[in-house]
């Protein structure tokens, strides 16, 4: 029996061939990409495949995902759907009658636009948590909603940075109540939350994901065990970072790929904790939180860089990245810029950068790791950005093209739990992004959630992401062409999947339309996800 197998009847994205509809899989490797018939002569005896007209494509890689929190998330109180305090305060009900005295881990509210305009107190959680421990982070993670009774186990949170008696908990407070939750899991628990994301990412095409763990955020035995568990196979690969200064032991000993990731240079926007160089527009009170300085950046660049690990940070408000250049130049003075170069230390979300600062990081060869799906959620002139910095700040946020323009490499994530790991939605979110300028092609946008995922962690052979021969046979598939859907005036509108053929979604479509369903993932010619025949569902 042949060890081929051949792909036939479909349309394959490849540079190799732009008409090509066939290829063929030898041994996890493409080992061809052509036409049908010369595909059925130069492979006889192959196991062949009928695609039935399905396009092929590199399989995407997310670049920043929290595995077990958005596992958790899965099957556990999805709070993203919350229009107002009310709803969310039933919500809180409704899941501690279903499961009682159970620890609550829930995750996805936002006030910003809930009629109330403020988050639940401490007072109204613990009416409807009847004495359950609650965990409830915002949508950007960084704050959270808690029970007392959660407080209660972790005593010193009282006396940290961020604490409330009455509101969300922030910085250190809130890194202790996280904690504790987090060891309220059992590793059973655990276990199951990590497979059922993985899973997950699978069904949506996903070959690969970027676990950005940390003590502040998932801790060493949860990455431990993600990294295992995605080395029994079956599931997609991953690849861990650990975000702690002077780690080099933790990291070598966890096996992971840098001490980057959420190593936290500032915080976030929706929490007010990103740091800035003036006051928020809606609380004139505070420009944020910043826990590293320049200094502290080049001593880990250096460090890094001199150890062969990628280094890399969390940082968004402006005034972070001010300090995250400064280290640049800082670690540049020491170790040359060639060598911080070579490394290819990268940088999460990068939101609010200048020109000069994109030319800067694009010379010493960073890798912004960004999401696209936070401009979709947050940008424009009337949402949550805007509203938290002011209309002329808040649309200039996330200017992919300019990043790209100076040569910064772009890999594209969820950053899941705190947006939905959907990576056509990403894509879309690229190219029509909220500020005219700003988006990039849809050609780009691909590449950077595709190809681009593999170069952020170190994988830059020159094939791996595409499909030409030579490459790893790892690509999704994608339903026949064309779903078509109602525009909102009423007019007919086509999704193309392919990304040749323009873009893949219309800018007047609506926030909910169907994406591509996937049939099938696969990774180095192993198959991690095939579509079952009752599963219609299109999310």
């Amino acid at each position: 029996m042949s060890d081929t197998t051949l792909l036939l009847g479909g349309r394959i994205h490849s540079p190799a061939d732009a008409g090509a509809t066939a290829m063929a899989v030898t041994d996890g490797t493409i080992a061809w990409v052509g036409g049908d018939e010369v595909g059925r002569a130069l492979h006889p005896d192959a196991e062949v495949v009928d695609l039935e007209g399905a396009f092929v494509a590199p399989a995407f890689v997310d670049a920043h995902v929290h595995a077990t929190s958005t596992g958790l998330l899965l099957n556990g109180l999805d709070l993203t759907g919350c229009a107002s305090l009310t709803e969310f305060l039933h919500a809180l009900r409704d899941h501690v009658a279903e499961y009682p005295g159970a620890l609550v881990w829930g995750h996805g509210w936002d006030e910003t636009w809930w009629p109330e305009r403020r988050p639940p107190t401490r007072d109204e959680i613990d009416r409807a948590a009847a004495g359950a421990p609650v965990y409830l982070s915002r949508i950007d993670v960084h704050s959270a909603l808690v029970s007392t009774a959660l407080v209660d186990r972790v005593p010193l949170s009282r006396d940290a940075e961020g604490w409330s008696a009455d509101g969300p908990l922030t910085r250190v407070a809130h890194h202790h109540v996280r904690r504790a939750a987090r060891e309220s899991l059992g590793a059973g628990q655990r276990k199951e939350a990590q497979l059922a994301f993985l899973r997950h990412a699978a069904s949506r095409g996903v070959a690969c994901v970027h676990e950005c763990g940390g003590p502040d955020i998932s801790g060493a035995d949860d990455l431990a065990d993600l990294l295992a568990l995605s080395a029994q196979g079956g599931v997609p690969d991953v690849v861990g970072y650990w975000g702690e200064l002077g780690a080099v032991e933790r990291a070598r000993e966890l096996g992971v790929r840098g001490l980057a990731g959420d190593l936290f240079v500032d915080g976030a926007v929706g929490s007010r904790t990103a740091a800035l160089r003036e006051p928020y527009a809606d609380d004139r009170t505070t420009a944020g939180v910043l826990y590293l300085d320049a200094h502290a950046v080049a001593e880990h660049l250096v460090e890094c860089t001199r150890t062969g690990l990628q280094a890399g940070f969390h940082v968004i408000g402006d005034a972070g990245v001010a300090e995250v250049c400064d280290g640049f130049r800082k670690a540049a003075e020491i170790v040359g810029a060639p060598a911080l170069a070579s490394m290819r230390h990268r940088l999460e979300h990068l939101e609010m950068i200048d020109e000069q600062q994109a030319a800067e990081l694009g010379r010493f060869g960073v890798v912004a790791s960004v999401q696209p799906s936070f401009d979709a959620a947050w940008g424009g002139a009337d949402n949550m950005y805007a509203v938290r910095l002011g209309v002329e700040r808040g649309t200039r946020m996330n200017p992919f093209s300019k990043l790209a323009a100076h040569g910064v490499l772009l890999a594209f994530g969820s950053d899941a739990p705190v947006t939905p790991l959907e990576p056509w939605r990403a894509v879309q979110a690229a190219v029509h992004h909220h500020t005219d300028g700003f988006g990039i092609s849809p050609r780009a946008a691909f590449t950077a959630h595709t190809r681009g995922g593999w170069r952020a962690a170190g994988v830059d052979d020159g094939v791996t992401g595409t499909l030409v021969p030579g490459a790893p046979a790892t690509y999704a598939v994608w339903d026949t062409g064309e779903l078509v859907v109602a525009a909102p005036d009423s007019r007919v509108q086509r999704w193309s999947t392919d990304p040749r053929a323009g873009v893949p979604g219309l800018p007047d479509l609506s926030p909910d339309a169907p994406q591509p369903r996937c049939l099938r993932t696969v990774l180095r010619g192993r198959t991690l996800y095939t579509r079952a025949a009752e599963d219609d569902d299109i999310v």
